[in-house]
């Protein structure tokens, strides 16, 4: 917005409330950076025109949600102007994630372009597979993951489960590093899955301790018309998929603080999912010294991370000004991706028909390169920034 957009965005309903929880949370976080850096800068004795501020404030974020107009639907196409008109399919990935059709006609001639968006994967909890139209003409997709096949969801599963019993058989606690959306609700969910099938304990006791990951839950509750049978089924007889008697919201700091002092058989959700901020980085400080306990990685682990640091061996960390040993096993478990994997773009490729023209955008160039090779009966292009095509 502060560089000149004035149009209107449309997007489903959970994406609305899920982009107002993030972009007012990010700014939060960027304000709050900007008054550290000042105050280091003025206890150096440094010139203000040094000083950075944040991308975007609180207020910018506000103002933002002005633009937001026409809610989309489903399947239900939307005009957006003389020869343009666009259809969101549920693309599988997150909570109201969607795949946009434009369907284009000028001087008589009609085009089909499908934008993918990120790509969710078949028969994953909570949410409904992707679901992309058929006779296409141009598709537009990612390729995060257009080079590998994730680890099977079951077992991954499975040894979350194992992971939380040898813990609590120890006498120590799980510390599970999560990203507020998707992943949270999904552990949640599983969660509840163990106690009714009996892999877990029913006297479980579980602290999500992340408000944005407790907001984003109760987003999850508002649009079960995003959720696949299973889900559904669930809310229709009326229980709540994301709860469960041992669970608890920890919203207020004073309440984290306090989750340190449980000696044992506790499972601990907390931001952030990479360790890089939030309040995951103090329990963490906490536990990593202990051979009882257990810190369980469900989410990708960047380079250069704190998380990425733990998976890759580190044998002490440096948290708040000390260094802390590495002492508690260390559990990733790789198939809780919200990415479709190379398999599963592929079949998402088929089911679009026959396009006369891919192109793939979002990925390494070598993993686009590889996913390329695997697509046949369409002329495929890796687009370089600012080139234009004719459609």
């Amino acid at each position: 917005m502060n560089r000149g957009f004035r149009g209107e965005i449309i997007t489903t309903a959970a994406s609305r409330e899920l982009a107002k929880l993030v972009m007012l949370d990010a700014a939060g976080l960027q304000e709050e950076e900007a008054e550290r850096q000042a105050r280091r800068h003025a206890r150096h004795g440094h010139n203000k025109e040094e000083l950075t501020g944040p991308l975007y404030t609180t207020l910018d974020a506000l103002n933002s949600l002005d633009h937001f107009g026409r809610t989309a639907t489903y399947g239900e196409a939307i005009a957006l102007g003389k020869g343009v008109q666009a259809t969101f399919s549920d693309a599988g990935h997150i909570l109201g994630s969607a795949s946009v059709l434009l369907e284009l006609e000028e001087e008589g001639r009609k085009r089909r372009v499908l934008f993918s968006g990120d790509l969710g994967y078949q028969g994953r909890a909570i949410l409904r597979d992707p679901n992309p139209p058929s006779d296409v003409d141009v598709v537009v997709m990612e390729t995060t993951y257009g080079d590998r096949l994730h680890k099977s969801l079951r077992p991954s599963v499975e040894e979350l489960y194992e992971a939380i019993n040898s813990t609590f058989a120890a006498g120590g606690n799980v510390i599970i590093p999560t990203f507020a959306l998707e992943r949270a609700q999904e552990i949640l969910y599983y969660l509840r899955e163990g106690i009714k099938a009996g892999s877990l304990s029913g006297s479980i006791q579980v602290f999500l301790d992340s408000p944005m990951a407790i907001s984003a839950t109760e987003i999850f509750r508002r649009h079960p018309e995003c959720y696949d049978k299973d889900a559904c089924e669930l809310f229709s007889e009326g229980h709540d998929p994301f709860n469960f008697p041992g669970l608890h919201f920890v919203r207020q700091t004073s309440e984290s603080m306090a989750l340190n002092r449980l000696g044992g058989g506790a499972v601990i959700m907390a931001g952030s999912g990479m360790c890089t901020g939030g309040r995951v980085r103090h329990h963490l400080k906490h536990h990593l010294w202990r051979k009882d306990s257990s810190i369980v990685f469900v989410g990708f682990a960047a380079r250069g991370t704190l998380a990425r640091l733990i998976v890759d061996g580190a044998k002490e960390i440096r948290l708040f000004g000390e260094e802390i040993p590495v002492r508690a096993n260390i559990h990733t478990i790789g198939g809780f991706s919200a990415h479709a994997d190379r398999d599963e773009l592929l079949a998402w490729h088929r089911r679009t028909g026959s396009p006369a023209r891919t192109f793939l955008v979002h990925g390494e160039q070598d993993t686009m390169e590889s996913f390329a090779a695997q697509l046949s009966n369409t002329e495929v292009i890796m687009p370089g920034l600012h080139e234009e095509y004719s459609l």
